[in-house]
């Protein structure tokens, strides 16, 4: 019986639903102006498929290295992710901030939206695959395909059923939560690997994610307020 470790779950499933989520308001924004999604839905589900099956061929070759050299690379892994992760949660609250921008009129084709669905399918599912690879060469990948999976279904069923307010979904909180998770999981992988005993073992997790976000926010919200134009009186 194969063991699962929840914190890779909840990993695994948390960063599948932000990213993927991205890629499901967009392609309902492609298609919005034509009465069907279909076309940038198969775009983006053939870009996640190319991603899926160059990463499943490539990441067996992980297992055979030695778990000391896995957990410092996915230690370093999942913080430069993070580090990426963070920018992206900084563009994406200086776009809150900064208000709606005006809409601009649609003239893709079939084509144009499949291509558009592709590209953001491979992207934002690199950008997944990233953390699952990290997760997998830690020890974890049944588990990671776990939550991966779950969150994958659970997206695709809540997009079915509540497409107009997925569209329109906002993601800058969940971005916070998920940096915060990744710096996480890099400190306690790069303990773990360095040879410290964390005390609680695993739950350790939760102040280090606690504490992340407090940080992340704060860090976030300084940023913001640096860039943000004030208006003055004239």
């Amino acid at each position: 019986m194969v063991d699962l470790y929840f914190p890779a779950i909840l990993a695994a499933f948390l960063i599948t639903v932000i990213e993927m989520t991205e890629v499901v308001a967009l392609v309902f924004a492609f298609g919005s102006e034509h009465g069907t999604v279909r076309h940038g839905a198969l775009g983006a589900v053939s870009g996640t498929a190319v991603v899926a099956a160059i990463t499943l061929a490539s990441g067996v070759a992980l297992l055979a290295l030695p778990r000391s050299w896995l957990l410092w690379s996915s230690a370093v892994v999942l913080a430069a992710f993070g580090i990426f992760l963070f920018r992206s949660t900084l563009k994406s609250y200086r776009r809150l901030a900064a208000g709606p921008a005006p809409a601009a009129a649609s003239k893709s084709s079939r084509t144009l939206q499949f291509a558009g669905g592709f590209s953001v399918g491979v992207v934002e599912a690199v950008e997944t695959v990233i953390v699952l690879i990290a997760l997998a060469a830690a020890g974890y990948g049944f588990s990671a395909i776990v939550g991966a999976v779950v969150g994958g279904v659970l997206l695709v069923g809540v997009a079915a059923v509540l497409h107009e307010r997925v569209r329109k979904i906002k993601v800058p909180t969940l971005k916070v939560v998920a940096t915060s998770l990744l710096f996480a999981f890099a400190l306690f992988w790069g303990g773990e690997a360095y040879g410290i005993r964390w005390p609680g073992s695993d739950l350790i997790l939760i102040p280090f994610v606690a504490v992340g976000m407090v940080l992340v926010r704060s860090v976030v919200g300084v940023l913001v307020a640096r860039t943000v134009p004030v208006e003055t009186k004239g």
